[in-house]
């Protein structure tokens, strides 16, 4: 046995014995008593499937010489369709996709959308100016109880209260980054963390205000104004209750956020935003305002961030402080990093990735979120840029080294 076939003989024994060990408790540990049939039927599956992803990998030479040419053709001719045609062709389907799920397809479409909006936020701050901040839902609950107060104490429409909620997201975007960026790197993101526990125990706390654990109740759903034909094309007011009228709420609001983040990367901010990104101290004897910049990052992902929720509320026309903890930053950074960072398709395809594929393994029951991190974690191994990486992204001198 060759040194190379010991050390593949070791790893593979290694990770055997630790997804046995990592499955044992679940499914071997009853009140009926102790079992080690499952752990190890799963752990064999585990390694069927590994060898044979192991063998494809191996074969992928002989195996896509013939598939390469009409691949390429393909690709020659998709990329002969005008970029029009792909996007009239998307929101055909964005629009159509309500008509043809049921309800459960729309809730979960309607979360999808929702984090859509949120990673794409956090893709300004994290994605362009390169800056971690792993307190970003801070700004999502300030958008969400600056609707419910709103809508409870001065029963102010979600159409007027929107732009406020964008506004106070992005005021507090400006407080909170005002003394914490001039922080680089571990710094930052630990600074960031502890400003968006310090909104969660004050929401939980402030009971005159928000109600404190028991959160808000009574919240407004969005109302429109819709001409009747039958009744002279008098106004009928229609609530947006149903999981379909917030579906198409949401995708107005996503659709906003996508066009505006990229018409905010391809600007001249956009363009200072990744210099900052590639190297602060370059950018900064070129003449760019660092501070100002990242700070304007803060804001502007922050706004997005409160408009997603103001729709929340909306929808649940509840909130409580629950709904805003460490564990959705996480998941919010994880869409963007799993997407690709300053990658808006990229974004979109991972929270796909993160909201919706945990409910197509649901069938898995206790296996699913095992089975769905298995194969994230593969997936960063051999994509470590992303799902999607961002076209336009600099590589510094000492990387290529």
């Amino acid at each position: 046995m060759t040194p190379g076939s010991r050390r593949a003989a070791k790893t593979v024994v290694v990770a055997g014995a630790w997804l046995f060990l990592l499955l044992w408790p679940m499914t071997g540990v009853s009140a009926q008593g102790v079992t080690f049939v499952p752990a190890a039927k799963l752990v064999g599956l585990a390694g069927l499937g590994a060898a044979l992803c192991w063998t494809l990998w191996r074969l992928r030479g002989p195996l896509g010489r013939p598939l390469s040419a009409p691949l390429r053709s393909l690709r020659h001719t998709a990329g002969r369709v005008p970029n029009q045609f792909w996007i009239l062709a998307g929101l055909a389907a964005l629009l159509a996709f309500p008509f043809m799920t049921s309800r459960y397809g729309q809730d979960v479409a309607i979360n999808v959308l929702v984090y859509v909006t949120l990673g794409l936020g956090l893709n300004i701050v994290v994605g362009l100016a390169g800056l971690l901040d792993l307190g970003y839902i801070a700004f999502y609950g300030v958008g969400a109880y600056t609707y419910a107060l709103l809508s409870i104490h001065f029963h102010l429409s979600f159409w007027l209260a929107l732009p406020l909620c964008a506004g106070l997201a992005a005021l507090a975007g400006c407080v909170i980054g005002y003394p914490t960026l001039r922080m680089r790197g571990d710094y930052l993101a630990i600074v960031t963390l502890g400003f968006g526990e310090i909104l969660r125990i004050v929401l939980n706390n402030w009971m005159s205000l928000t109600g404190g654990p028991n959160g808000l109740l009574g919240i407004k759903a969005p109302v429109l104004y819709w001409p009747d034909p039958s009744k002279g094309f008098e106004l009928e007011r229609l609530l947006i209750r149903t999981p379909m009228a917030q579906y198409f709420l949401i995708l107005v609001l996503c659709l906003f956020t996508v066009v505006a983040v990229r018409r905010l990367a391809d600007s001249r901010v956009g363009r200072a935003w990744e210099a900052i990104r590639e190297d602060e101290t370059a950018a900064q004897i070129m003449g760019v305002n660092t501070f100002a910049l990242k700070l304007l990052a803060y804001a502007m992902g922050a706004v997005f961030g409160g408009l997603a929720g103001a729709f929340f509320a909306a929808k649940m026309r509840f909130v409580s402080p629950g709904s805003f903890t460490f564990i959705e930053s996480a998941m919010v950074l994880a869409m963007v990093v799993l997407g690709g960072m300053g990658s808006i398709p990229g974004i979109v395809l991972g929270a796909l990735a993160l909201i919706a594929l945990p409910e197509v393994f649901r069938q898995f029951e206790v296996y699913r979120m095992l089975v769905f991190g298995a194969a994230m974690t593969v997936m960063m191994l051999f994509r470590p840029a992303g799902l999607i990486p961002a076209a336009r992204v600099g590589r510094r001198s000492e990387e290529s080294h």
